[in-house]
């Protein structure tokens, strides 16, 4: 039998598709670009490149669902139950996710407070951390400073709010339920590829300034203690997240059906 759906209507259906995964792909390129412009500070390009590549992915994933068709149904059915947000969001993953952000904003904001500037270089201001090392004083960094820390501040700042108005708008909007839980994943994922890598960069940034010298003392040595688990919980949050926008119904497809395993 010949297929007889259009062209255009099979290249819609797959169009979130298309559009997560070009959100990925520009980021790699715009975040490729990014880390080898030409600067003589090494972290400020990977801060703009990884930021870069978080916005392309949250991006990609809300062009993705704008471009969603809607159910081609010829009767449509509705609950008098209220749809709520957490209702659609991965319920194991959104709380680490939210968890992840909270300490990512607590890292960038003692960052903000104990910063100061290089010296020698009154244009980067909150870039280094000062200690005294042998009764010198001496500065450490890169150090997630405003300097820094304004990129992801900013993305943060655009990309949550954003994120939130997609899932409130597919938790009101039409599609049966694994359609909009799809969805809701894909947004939850991407916001969790932008806040996973953010948190690495900074792990790495204070990994990098507290064991660069013998200058941080007993305190930088508990404070690199404390953020090793953050980078473990980072990386694994990244792992799924991308495996989210990429895939998202498969995700959905294996919390359905371990859902209906429990409900036996």
């Amino acid at each position: 039998m010949l297929d007889t759906v259009p062209l255009q209507t099979r290249i819609l259906d797959h169009a979130d598709h298309y559009a997560r995964w070009s959100g990925l792909a520009i980021g790699i390129v715009a975040a490729h670009h990014l880390v080898t412009m030409a600067d003589g500070d090494v972290a400020l390009p990977l801060v703009f490149a990884i930021t870069a590549f978080g916005l392309c992915a949250v991006g990609g994933v809300l062009l993705g669902d704008a471009l969603t068709l809607p159910p081609q149904e010829t009767v449509r059915t509705a609950s008098l139950a209220p749809r709520r947000i957490r209702d659609q969001v991965p319920p194991r993953m959104a709380p680490l996710l939210l968890l992840q952000a909270g300490f990512l904003v607590a890292l960038l904001v003692i960052g903000a407070v104990t910063a100061s500037s290089v010296v020698d270089r009154p244009d980067r201001p909150g870039s280094v951390i000062d200690v005294t090392c042998g009764g010198i004083r001496t500065s450490l960094g890169p150090w997630p400073g405003l300097y820094y820390s304004g990129p992801m501040f900013a993305a943060l700042a655009v990309a949550t709010p954003v994120c939130v108005w997609a899932l409130r708008r597919i938790a009101d909007g039409t599609g049966d339920e694994q359609q909009r839980r799809d969805r809701a994943w894909a947004i939850t994922g991407a916001w969790g590829l932008l806040v996973s890598s953010q948190l690495l960069l900074v792990v790495l940034m204070l990994l990098v300034a507290l064991t660069d010298m013998a200058c941080a003392g007993p305190l930088g040595a508990a404070t690199v203690v404390a953020i090793c688990p953050l980078g473990l919980l980072g990386m694994f949050c990244f792992g799924w997240s991308l495996a989210t926008v990429v895939a998202p119904r498969a995700v959905g497809d294996e919390a359905a059906a371990e859902g209906a395993f429990d409900d036996e």
